[in-house]
């Protein structure tokens, strides 16, 4: 009986270790191993001494002083959200209506897979070089002292934020195609945040932007994606008739 029950046991884990899988593994379009190699194609960040590091410091100085605007300073500290659902409520109303699961679920959804889907792409580079970031170089203050302990020992290239910044104006941008130009603004100065709060080089940020929009590519290859992606439509089509 003791040998039956401790195998019930085992069976009753190993079901839910099976169950816990689907779910994670249903939150992504692509696994890590399908996104774009990053460490393979992209070049490496700028070596010290290098014109390109000589431009990222400069891009440093040039992020310090804009935090002397403090409404720039208060749009950097904003848009250091990461979660999904938070980023959608600074882009919503660029895109032209409120997004959210309960509000637009169909968009909800393809942008929450899709935007962690892109951003898988950061984390292998991210391990290899572990390039040291702007503050910890120069052992000065950032925008958002709570996330220096937890990022300090972290990669700088490429930035995550970024990614997730501009990868959701990609996917919003094929949803609203006429909201564009909004969208890419924001997007662009998503990831500028991150060189003005002192966290990232601009070299990183730049090649951010090209990560994600390689991966954005890339998830036209599902059928998942495609799928999810022509719902979202469907969804706003209807949802902007009625505004």
């Amino acid at each position: 009986m003791k040998r039956m029950n401790i195998l019930l046991l085992i069976a009753t884990t190993l079901l839910s270790s099976n169950i816990v899988f689907a779910q994670k593994s249903a939150e992504v379009y692509l696994t890590a191993d399908e996104v774009p190699d990053a460490v393979y194609w992209l070049p490496k960040p700028p070596e010290q001494g290098s014109s390109q590091f000589i431009a990222d410091i400069s891009q440093y100085f040039w992020g310090k002083q804009q935090r002397q605007d403090s409404l720039r300073a208060q749009k950097a500290i904003r848009e250091v959200v990461s979660e999904v659902a938070d980023m959608a409520v600074l882009f919503s109303e660029v895109f032209g209506m409120e997004i959210s699961s309960e509000k637009t679920p169909a968009i909800f959804k393809v942008l929450d897979r899709g935007v962690t889907t892109i951003r898988l792409s950061a984390s292998k580079p991210k391990n290899t070089y572990l390039r040291k970031r702007p503050y910890v170089y120069f052992n000065e203050p950032t925008l958002i002292p709570s996330d220096e302990d937890n990022l300090r020992k972290t990669g700088s290239y490429p930035s995550g934020h970024t990614i997730r910044g501009w990868g959701m104006a990609l996917l919003l941008c094929e949803i609203n195609p006429a909201a564009q130009n909004e969208l890419f603004k924001l997007g662009y100065e998503w990831g500028q945040s991150r060189v003005i709060a002192g966290y990232h080089w601009q070299s990183d940020v730049d090649a951010s932007r090209m990560l994600a929009a390689a991966c954005y590519a890339r998830l036209h290859s599902s059928k998942e994606f495609l799928d999810d992606m022509k719902n979202a439509k469907k969804e706003f089509e209807k949802l902007n008739k009625t505004f």
